[in-house]
C-alpha cells in the first residue's frame, strides 16, 4: 500500500513529527502528535521507512515551493500554475491535492518555519543525494515558472541547498540543467543541427549549447566523457531507483519527463558529432 493510502487508512506507524508533520496534519486537518524517529543507518529501507521519506518529500515539496514563489514578496500567476502543473503531472486525485494547495499556502504564510522543515527533510532523506538533487531540481522550476528567477529566489535556494549539504558549484550545475531542460521541454522537437550551430534554428528549439547544459558538460569534452555523463544522469532519475530510495510514486512521472529530456539532449550532442 503506498504511503497515502496508509495514511488515510489510518495506519499513522510511519508517520512525520516535527514541522513537516505539523504541516502534514494542517494540510489534511488532523493533529499528528507522533515523534520523530530516526531512520536506519543503512543503504536501504524497510517498508515503512521508505513511506516515511515519501511522505516528508511530497510535503516538503509543495511547502518549500510555496515559500520560495514568495521569495520576492509576491505570489505571480504563473508560479500558481507551475505547482498546478507540477499536481497535473503527479495525477493527483482530489484528496491529494487539496492537500498540496493547502501546503503550498502554508509556505507562503509569514511564520512558516523553512529552517526547520529543511533540517528535518535532509535528516528523513538520509543524506541521498539523488533525492535531495531531485528536490532541488523541483524547485527551481518552480523559481523559473515566471520565466526568470529573480535575485531573492536565488539566494533562498542557495540557502536551502547549503542546509540540505549541496555546494554552491553544485547548485549552479542544476540551475544551469534546469534552465536547458525548460528549453528542450518546449520546443525539443526541432531535431539537430550542425556542430557550429550557436542560435536557435527556429523561435522555441533548444540550441546545442542547451544540449550540453542538459548532460552537464562542456562542448570540449570527449565523446567517452559525453557517454558517461549521460548514462550518470539516466541512472540518477530513473523513476523505479528514485521511488525505491524514497521518491512519491506520484512524482515518478517529473523523473520520466526528466529522463527523456536528457535521452533527447544526447541524441542531439551524438547526432552533431556522428557518435
Amino acid at each position: 500500500m503506498s504511503w497515502w493510502g496508509k495514511l488515510v487508512g489510518g495506519a499513522f506507524g510511519f508517520m512525520l513529527g516535527g514541522p513537516l508533520g505539523a504541516l502534514l496534519g494542517i494540510a489534511l486537518g488532523h493533529n499528528f502528535d507522533k515523534g520523530l524517529k530516526a531512520l536506519p543507518d543503512d543503504s536501504g529501507f524497510a517498508s515503512g521507512d521508505r513511506e516515511r521519506v515519501q511522505t516528508a518529500f511530497f510535503t516538503a515539496t509543495f511547502a518549500v515551493m510555496g515559500r520560495v514563489a514568495k521569495a520576492d514578496g509576491r505570489v505571480s500567476p504563473e508560479e500558481i500554475r507551475l505547482a498546478e502543473t507540477v499536481m497535473d503531472e503527479m495525477s493527483l486525485d482530489a484528496p491529494r491535492r487539496k492537500a498540496a494547495i493547502n501546503l503550498f499556502n502554508q509556505g507562503k504564510l509569514p511564520d512558516f518555519d523553512l529552517d526547520g522543515v529543511i533540517e528535518q527533510f535532509r535528516r528523513e532523506c538520509h543524506g541521498r543525494s539523488t533525492l535531495l538533487q531531485m528536490f532541488v531540481e523541483i524547485q527551481l522550476q518552480a523559481a523559473f515558472a515566471d520565466g526568470e528567477m529573480d535575485r531573492a529566489e536565488d539566494q533562498l535556494l542557495l540557502d536551502i541547498c547549503r542546509r540540505l549539504g549541496i555546494s554552491e558549484l553544485d547548485y549552479r550545475r542544476l540551475v544551469r540543467m534546469v534552465q536547458a531542460e525548460r528549453a528542450f521541454r518546449s520546443g525539443a522537437g526541432a531535431g539537430g543541427g550542425s556542430s557550429r550551430q550557436q542560435q536557435r534554428p527556429r523561435s522555441n528549439a533548444p540550441t546545442l549549447d542547451e544540449a550540453y547544459e542538459v548532460l552537464g558538460v562542456p562542448r570540449s569534452a570527449s565523446d567517452a566523457e559525453v557517454k558517461r555523463a549521460y548514462r550518470r544522469l539516466l541512472s540518477q532519475h530513473h523513476p523505479d531507483k528514485l521511488v525505491s530510495k524514497g521518491l512519491p510514486e506520484e512524482m515518478m512521472k517529473i523523473a520520466t519527463q526528466k529522463t527523456h529530456e536528457i535521452r533527447q539532449a544526447y541524441e542531439r550532442i551524438k547526432e552533431t558529432r556522428g557518435m
